[in-house]
């Protein structure tokens, strides 16, 4: 049996389609699955990145793609009121439900996680609302303090043991040494799981030894 770790942070709308997908697209697999929140805002600073939704068209896609893959795949999914927001709050409450009162784990449930996901993703609200962050945690198993130096210190950890991992984004499946970006990562993911040939061969290993033929720093001579 395969261990899948489940890097995700609730910011992000192709997280929570890839939750909601699951199920179905690992079905008949043999496999346990551990959920991790993150902060995808820590890999973006240590990558020197920016987000999806901090460039305009690439914002507007992301935004559009979301909507249609929500319909193609049978997914309710409503834009929150505003986007890109500050997700610690929910991260912190997905850690405070995980471990127990005297040793927390960091690793919430999934229906921690599906109660989480759903408060951003459906219904077209305030994800930050202070009101509406508490009446979620009402709902939910909590172990711990959520603003606690336990919790936060464990979302840290979360998100340090991911990119040490080589996770750089989310959402991120990581079973054995292999690493599944994407929400369109599911099939590869499955296929893994299934023992498909494909992954003995070279063709995985390959990436890695593609020579880099130019960088951004280096300056490119347009033809006249």
């Amino acid at each position: 049996m395969k261990h899948v770790t489940f890097y995700l942070d609730f910011i992000s709308p192709y997280a929570y389609l890839a939750f909601e997908a699951l199920p179905k697209a690992l079905m008949g697999q043999s496999y346990t699955m551990r959920y991790k929140p993150v902060l995808f805002a820590g890999m973006l600073k240590h990558y020197g990145q920016l987000g999806p939704a901090e460039i305009g068209p690439k914002r507007e896609w992301t935004y559009r793609q979301a909507l249609w893959l929500g319909k193609e795949m049978n997914i309710p999914i409503d834009l929150p009121a505003q986007h890109p927001f500050n997700p610690l709050a929910l991260l912190r409450l997905a850690c405070a439900c995980s471990g127990d009162a005297d040793q927390p784990s960091g690793l919430p449930n999934r229906l921690v996680c599906e109660l989480i996901f759903k408060h951003v993703w459906q219904g077209g609200l305030d994800a930050t609302d202070p009101s509406r962050i508490q009446t979620l945690a009402e709902t939910l198993p909590l172990q711990n303090d959520r603003q606690s130096e336990a919790v936060k210190s464990l979302l840290q950890t979360n998100t340090q043991q991911a990119i040490e991992q080589g996770v750089f984004g989310v959402p991120t499946f990581c079973v054995d040494d292999k690493v599944f970006w994407g929400q369109d990562a599911l099939p590869i993911l499955r296929a893994y799981l299934a023992g498909d040939p494909w992954f003995a061969s070279d063709h995985w290993e390959q990436a890695t030894r593609l020579p880099l033929g130019q960088t951004r720093q280096q300056k490119v001579q347009l033809p006249p």
